[in-house]
């Protein structure tokens, strides 16, 4: 990851420059800047030069020294600064300065060719006129021009550490996603084994007293097998598949118990196509029939009963066992497993809880829908 986010930090100056407002602004203050010289020039010629005051023929004079040095320093430095501030840190002011010193010294030599055109200075006054502007002119531009530097590297610093940030984070949250993903998988993978071999003890348990079941059983494996692969690729599966899994595990298991195993469902059919984690209520039911009705020779009543609030859905198993409290329960427990799983895929959205209603056990698993 760190590779990654060298390297796009280093193309951070090519992005810069292809950003719209970098060229958008240059383009528009050099037409701006050329076309008031422009302007002044005309009316300067139009006009005469005998017609302007001393103070105009300063303030022209001082226009074009400007608009010849300062339009090439903007554009030179910051190129240089976008350019070279991430190779050379230490060398880029020298550079810049240079840069300045240079297109001080052209600037100071094309303002005295036009000053000479348009009948400020006479021929003979060329180079008087660029030794005493030459050394202001660069005084100026290395005064302003390294100002200008200075805020563009702080520019570039900010945005590259902004996108080095941005990238991390990113790569982060992809991390984070692929971790997720990666413990689910490894929380389903070890349920699916536990739900195959207990329902391979009730085929086995079927097969001497009743063949025809027992063939009715591997059918209805086979279909729990079969969702069971898919639901494993699918991450949520509709409330109703979830509830024909328990339908078809409750009677797998009533093979074995008979009468000692009794249920109800009582879930609306508005509930039908919500989505629920894979093997989620099976795995309550399961905790049922392994710790109520197959521990007692009365056997026990199970129901489940789904509702819907605000806040989502709510699927309640009941049961008439005396109960358990989720602090015993180890992350290798069917139940820890799905509490795993909720904090996975909903965050602390999904709840997991055990209450005494009467002298009922209730497990309610608690989705946001």
């Amino acid at each position: 990851m760190t590779d990654h986010v060298s390297a796009l930090a280093a193309k951070v100056p090519e992005k810069l420059r292809q950003t719209p407002g970098y060229g958008t602004f240059f383009v528009r203050a050099t037409l701006i800047v050329s076309g008031i010289t422009v302007l002044i020039v005309i009316l300067f010629l139009s006009v005469g030069r005998t017609r302007l005051s001393e103070i105009g023929h300063q303030f022209l004079g001082a226009f074009i020294y400007s608009a010849l040095i300062a339009l090439p320093s903007i554009f030179l430095v910051t190129r240089v600064s976008m350019r070279y501030t991430a190779r050379y840190p230490r060398l880029v002011v020298l550079m810049q300065a240079a840069v300045l010193v240079c297109t001080a010294t052209a600037g100071c030599l094309e303002a005295g060719l036009v000053l000479q055109i348009i009948g400020l200075i006479s021929r003979g006054q060329y180079w008087q006129e660029f030794w005493s502007s030459f050394p202001f002119s660069v005084v100026i531009s290395l005064a302003f021009g390294l100002s200008m530097a200075t805020y563009q590297t702080m520019r570039f610093k900010l945005q590259a550490t902004a996108l080095e940030l941005r990238t991390k984070q990113v790569e982060q949250e992809r991390a984070y996603k692929l971790l997720a993903e990666a413990r689910l998988s490894s929380l389903e993978s070890r349920i699916h084994p536990h739900f195959l071999f207990n329902t391979l003890n009730s085929i086995a348990a079927l097969i001497p007293s009743d063949p025809q079941r027992a063939e009715d059983t591997v059918g209805k494996l086979a279909s729990l097998l079969r969702f069971s692969l898919n639901a494993h690729h699918s991450g949520l599966v509709p409330l109703s598949q979830e509830l024909k899994i328990v339908r078809d595990y409750l009677e797998i298991e009533k093979t074995r118990f008979g009468s000692r195993l009794r249920y109800q469902i009582s879930v609306p059919e508005a509930l039908a196509d919500v989505g629920v984690p894979p093997l989620s209520v099976q795995s309550l039911v399961e905790n049922s029939v392994k710790h109520v009705v197959a521990q007692r020779a009365q056997g026990a009543e199970i129901a489940i009963v789904g509702t819907k609030n605000s806040n989502g859905i709510r699927i309640e198993v009941l049961d008439d066992g005396p109960g358990f409290s989720l602090d015993v329960i180890t992350p290798e427990h069917g139940l820890g497993n799905l509490i795993a799983r909720l904090e996975l895929l909903y965050g602390a959205a999904g709840q997991l809880e055990v209450t005494r209603e009467g002298d009922k056990t209730a497990v309610r698993l608690s989705l946001p829908a």
